[in-house]
């Protein structure tokens, strides 16, 4: 019996290591989390990181080892490490951008019409509620946490540009639906919130279902009627640039044309997604899993961050217009239409 002792003691303490790094690094991951893992796995610590350290580990729960010493890195275990990364690189998330800037498209750019209500309010000091009316993109799908979802990124940033509003960004997002769902959830979901703005996404469901393009049209005027009813401004996010919509290019093209005739027609203005994002990497040379997730469909981090800042700025720039007294008409957009 004693000379399998040392052999246990030895065993006891490396078995659980050993477990742990082979899980770590072999176990699948989530393709909302593949691109921070890998980050984690790969990048040194940039600046930003090294600013915010993280806290030191607890001693273990009980005895038998040593706790690593946090002043000599070389004491902490491979599996240890590996996992400060990740949540390093989760910290340093909010600087998304330091990686990969930001940009508008390089093509053709146009003065935004303005959004009168939510710009005068906002130019006034008025409360505002601005309400994110879509589909998966909306509620944030592909993303690493809520706080990168694109309302929220959207909501921090005109916090950030107007410290002293009070601005409410609900995220009325719902995965799988499209017009015919959103429609009967339009009054609870979106009128009875009272809205000053509304961003409605849609389209992306009904190219990928095959469902008609122009049902789809019919509905979104019968709820642009609905919402203009009520005083709101509204601004229309048409599908994503992605394989997976890119693999019906006539169904998408027609439901993007679609919704631009009927943004022009009831006078809305109208986020063309699919352009901006189109940009990002035909013009811009972004790879397209950048901005998009592994199922081919979703936006990442960088994606939700970069088409909130977008949208942002042309509503600061409202705001803007606004303050100088001058107005645009709000079928007047930011990017050409195809």
């Amino acid at each position: 019996m004693s000379c399998h002792y040392p052999f246990r003691r030895v065993a006891s303490l490396v078995l659980p290591a050993v477990a742990a790094f082979v899980l770590l690094t072999s176990a699948p991951i989530l393709p909302a989390r593949a691109q921070a893992v890998q980050a984690a796995q790969q990048a040194t610590l940039s600046d930003t990181v090294k600013s915010d350290a993280a806290k030191p580990s607890a001693p273990p729960a009980s005895g038998g080892t040593a706790a690593a010493d946090p002043a000599n890195p070389q004491a902490k275990s491979l599996p240890s490490r590996a996992i400060e990364k990740v949540k390093e690189v989760a910290k340093s998330a909010g600087d998304i951008f330091s990686r990969v800037p930001c940009l508008p498209p390089k093509g053709g750019v146009r003065k935004m019409g303005s959004l009168p209500r939510v710009a005068s309010e906002l130019a006034a000091g008025e409360p505002v509620v601005i309400v994110a009316f879509g589909s998966s993109s909306t509620q944030g799908h592909g993303s690493t946490s809520p706080d990168f979802n694109y309302p929220n990124r959207l909501a921090a940033q005109l916090r950030r540009q107007y410290p002293t509003a009070d601005i409410t960004v609900v995220n009325a997002g719902k995965g799988g639906e499209d017009a015919p769902e959103m429609m009967k959830r339009l009054q609870t979901a979106v009128l009875d919130r009272q809205p000053d703005l509304v961003i409605w996404q849609v389209g992306t469901n009904a190219v990928l279902r095959n469902l008609d393009p122009a049902e789809t049209a019919k509905l979104v005027e019968e709820g642009i009627a609905r919402i203009q009813a009520v005083g709101a401004d509204l601004v229309l996010v048409d599908p994503q640039y992605s394989p997976a919509v890119n693999a019906r290019a006539e169904s998408a093209s027609k439901m993007i044309n679609l919704l631009g005739k009927v943004a022009e027609l009831r006078h809305v203005g109208i986020f063309p997604r699919f352009e901006v994002m189109r940009d990002w990497h035909e013009r811009q040379a972004i790879p397209i899993d950048n901005f998009v997730i592994a199922d081919g469909l979703h936006m990442s981090d960088w994606g939700y961050a970069c088409f909130a800042q977008l949208l942002g700025d042309d509503i600061i720039k409202s705001v803007g217009q606004i303050k100088l007294g001058v107005h645009v008409p709000s079928d007047v957009r930011t990017y050409r239409p195809m």
